[in-house]
């Protein structure tokens, strides 16, 4: 909608008529004077239908006033014809002043929050950390100390280093940085031993602190040393160090598991009850009479709807939306490469988990039918960091 056309809707425009042996007359006192108009069309030659300003309309009537001329208003519109069929509905106005009121005493109050900068720390976390400490939905907003309830917050989640509460209106902005976790200590001072994880073949080994005990190359199994932290010092002493470093081999897994060929799955009936209830703060009214779910065969999706104002203002009022699908539950058999790509996911994921830090350099699969499931097997060779530090007792 154009600026122009919002702009004589709230002045109040009017479409009239004129009529006239000769209505040039009445545009060229509209030119003198300057009486401004449009969508001027003509219906004959002694006729046309314009539209021009609610003052322009009075104005010009006067000015014709002498002309042998009949001017006929067709139709008004704008705010204050609309303001003149409703000024003598009291209610109305009434009913108006209190819901400006309402909404005025409201904007003092939080009733939305925005969280901002956290990405481990999760928004639920903030948020009922702040309500223990006295700001959730419904506090007053000028009674929030920004300062104060810093020191609180960052006491009960040490995973943040930063909060700022901010209220404006009725939102409250939450702006949060997380902290930087302080890398591990190591003290030095105890005595320690570099023994391997797992069996594997060496490849590398890099000893930090303390006197390797294996060379690249060599089969070592689970538990063997392979950077000492005892080592012998040139007087034929002993000196404890905390032998640190990394090893790295390769590592051998064969990781295996079953498949059903039979699985049950949904399928929805179109039987479908929609349920809804409005949140006003804290407190829950259902817009429906039966609370209870119709039987266990039916999924329940939630979703909620937050109201707000023209311009984005929040209302403590959000419409929660519950939809109740039924179905039933059917055997379907599933096909030996569906149930492959089941266990070549779950596999990987298992393989991951197994290595500390590595790459897998080769992988296959095997399968087999047995008893209705699909056996997979899944036979990798990693390269992977093997070496585990263990501290000795000092006495």
């Amino acid at each position: 909608m154009a600026l122009g056309h919002i702009v004589n809707l709230l002045k109040g425009q009017v479409t009239g008529r004129v009529e006239s042996g000769f209505p040039e007359r009445v545009l060229n006192i509209c030119a003198e004077y300057g009486v401004a108009f449009w969508d001027l069309t003509w219906e004959s030659p002694v006729s046309f239908t314009f539209s021009l300003a609610r003052r322009d309309w009075k104005r010009l009537r006067r000015l014709t006033r002498n002309l042998d001329c009949e001017l006929t208003a067709l139709g008004w519109k704008g705010a204050p014809f609309w303001i003149g069929r409703i000024r003598r509905r009291y209610a109305l106005w009434m009913g108006l002043a209190v819901c400006l009121a309402l909404l005025l005493y409201g904007s003092f109050f939080i009733w939305d929050f925005q969280v901002e900068g956290n990405e481990t720390v999760s928004e639920q976390e903030i948020l009922r950390a702040l309500e223990k400490n006295g700001v959730g939905f419904g506090t007053f907003g000028f009674a929030v100390d920004s300062f104060e309830l810093r020191n609180y917050i960052l006491l009960e989640i040490p995973e943040l280093s930063y909060i700022a509460v901010n209220v404006r209106g009725c939102r409250a902005y939450v702006q949060v940085r997380e902290a930087v976790p302080a890398p591990e200590l190591v003290d030095k001072r105890k005595p320690g031993n570099t023994v391997a994880s797992k069996d594997a073949l060496v490849t590398a080994i890099q000893p930090w602190d303390g006197e390797k005990q294996v060379l690249p190359g060599t089969m070592v199994k689970k538990g063997q040393l392979l950077i000492a932290g005892v080592v012998q010092n040139d007087f034929g002493g002993v000196r404890y160090l905390r032998g640190m470093g990394k090893v790295y081999g390769r590592t051998w897994y064969d990781l295996q598991c079953r498949v059903p060929l039979t699985v049950q799955k949904k399928t929805y009936t179109g039987d479908t009850v929609v349920r809804r209830a409005a949140l006003i703060g804290k407190n829950r009214i259902n817009l429906h009479f039966n609370s209870s779910i119709p039987g266990d065969t039916y999924d329940k999706i939630t979703s909620w709807e937050k109201l707000h104002l023209p311009g984005g203002i929040p209302l403590p009022v959000t419409v929660v939306t519950e939809e109740l699908r039924g179905f039933i539950l059917t055997e379907q058999e599933r096909t030996e490469d569906e149930a492959l790509r089941l266990a070549d996911t779950a596999l990987t994921a298992r393989l991951e988990s197994c290595m500390e830090e590595g790459t897998v350099l080769s992988r296959s699969l095997t399968s087999e039918t047995a008893d209705g499931m699909l056996v997979v097997t899944l036979s990798a060779e990693c390269e992977e960091q093997i070496g585990k530090l263990v501290e000795m007792p000092v006495g």
